[in-house]
């Protein structure tokens, strides 16, 4: 009879130490939830579903009331950084742009920002290396452009023209000579086949079109007002009767949108000024296409 008292007294014991463990999982789940999931050895392994210790970080966060966490994912390598996307201006963008205009890609001055067309030549770049063509520069676009392409130089990152010099015309490649061409829409002062400097032009329209061929300046006038459009002429270079080569305050304002009676109408006034003092009377223009 003894024997039997403490047997059930022992079981009773040993019922009422699991109850108190199962109470325990229970708290340390509901702890869990509101402010973290308990680890799977603080819960019984008869645990009801509703406080399973194995449930995941977003079911808990869920019977807490909060919004479930994003499946953890591994961190961005710097290869995927966007480093310059449209509407970035730096000093980045435009070594960018001249590094793409290396080859062939961009068919503009460099200006440090990063537009459309910008975009669009970072797009055929990338799909040229067999990349995503996203039309923005990451760690590994960048990566393949230095490759692919050399440091730019200070002509390069700054060139003196907009629009792109084409290939001199062979009857500029001697001497003195202010070498136009109409294809291009640029002058090039050059000088024993060499580029000096060269600037962005604009041409007469169509019933007073700009002579082409072989001339010579005439004169040169550094102040001058037309005597048939009465204009203002600063630095004009003569060479085809009254059609010079001369500073356009109208090309400046409104590029080309407008155009000339004949003359070669050049928007960089410093630029020009320049060359102006350089030019001598006698030198050789040529227009061409």
């Amino acid at each position: 009879m003894h024997r039997t008292s403490v047997i059930r007294r022992a079981a009773l014991a040993a019922a009422a130490v699991a109850t108190a463990l199962a109470a325990t999982g229970c708290a340390g789940q509901a702890v869990g939830a509101a402010g973290g999931p308990a680890s799977a050895s603080s819960a019984p392994s008869g645990a009801p579903a509703s406080g399973d210790a194995t449930a995941s970080p977003s079911s808990a966060a869920s019977a807490a009331g909060g919004a479930a966490p994003a499946a953890s994912a591994p961190a961005s390598p710097d290869a995927a950084k966007v480093l310059m996307a449209e509407g970035t201006e730096t000093e980045q963008v435009r070594e960018l742009q001249a590094r793409l205009r290396q080859l062939g890609h961009f068919h503009r001055s460099p200006t440090a920002f990063y537009g459309s067309m910008t975009g669009k030549a970072v797009s055929a770049f990338q799909e040229k290396q067999g990349l995503p063509a996203t039309a923005k520069v990451d760690g590994t676009t960048w990566a393949k452009l230095t490759a692919a392409s050399r440091t730019p130089t200070a002509g390069e990152l700054r060139p003196p023209t907009t629009n792109e010099l084409d290939k001199p015309d062979e009857r500029c490649m001697t001497g003195r000579v202010l070498c136009i061409s109409k294809e291009s829409r640029t002058l090039a002062w050059m000088v024993d086949g060499k580029v000096v400097s060269a600037m962005d032009v604009r041409f007469g329209s169509e019933n007073t079109p700009t002579r082409e061929g072989i001339f010579k300046v005439d004169r040169k006038e550094r102040e001058w007002e037309s005597t048939l459009y009465h204009t203002s002429m600063p630095y004009s270079m003569f060479f085809s009767g009254g059609q010079a080569v001369h500073y356009s305050s109208d090309f400046k304002a409104r590029g080309y949108n407008g155009g000339s009676h004949g003359c070669v109408n050049v928007r960089d006034m410093d630029r020009l000024a320049a060359v102006f003092g350089q030019v001598k009377v006698g030198d050789k223009v040529v227009v061409h296409w």
